[in-house]
């Protein structure tokens, strides 16, 4: 009885172990299984005063007004690979507008990872830490690292509103491709801005 005990314990302790570094770890896969599961969009897009955003701007809000009412299958991001999106998402949404960025690794528009996404603004200069004075403009995209309950994360700001909170969009959230507004400040995780050029 008392060895039936210990192995139950035991196997608390690993499942508990495993389930604290998937968490914690830099590949989160809560946002893939949560966005799976959950079928509500969020917010409805939001009506965006264009008159003084740059072509870049207008393009990203069109491409991304787009794929928010069609909410297609996550593939299309991807190039056909099964992985956590949200890094796909705005690779693909910036390629398209045409501003991509340029992977490190391999040449190409799509960075598939939130850390290899963020170490490519670092080094072109184009990451804004949260606790700099920075403030957030239409297209660029906002960062998340750990405790935020998608780990590392990344969206697209589509507006900027004058209280301060930001209106933005991002693949693999719940629901696919969700518009949500918040502040950025007081999110769990909060890394910074990605700065669209």
């Amino acid at each position: 009885m008392q060895r039936r005990y210990v192995a139950i314990i035991g196997l608390v302790v690993v499942l508990s172990f495993a389930g604290i570094l998937l968490w914690n770890s830099r590949v989160n896969f809560v946002p893939h299984l949560i966005s799976q599961v959950v079928s509500a969009r969020g917010e409805s897009f939001p009506g965006i005063d264009e008159s003084n955003l740059t072509p870049a701007q207008k393009r990203i809000v069109s491409i991304a007004r787009t794929e928010f009412m069609e909410q297609p299958e996550y593939t299309k991001y991807t190039e056909g690979n099964k992985e956590a999106w949200c890094a796909d998402f705005v690779s693909w949404v910036y390629m398209s507008a045409g501003v991509p960025f340029t992977n490190q690794n391999s040449g190409s528009w799509r960075i598939p990872g939130t850390y290899t996404l963020r170490d490519y603004l670092e080094k072109e200069g184009l990451l804004r830490l949260a606790k700099s004075d920075y403030e957030p403009k239409t297209g660029d995209l906002m960062l998340y690292d750990n405790p935020n309950s998608f780990g590392q994360h990344v969206n697209i700001v589509v507006t900027v509103h004058s209280d301060g909170s930001v209106t933005t969009i991002g693949g693999n959230e719940p629901g696919g491709i969700r518009v949500k507004t918040h502040s950025a400040y007081k999110e769990p995780g909060f890394v910074g801005y990605g700065v669209l050029e």
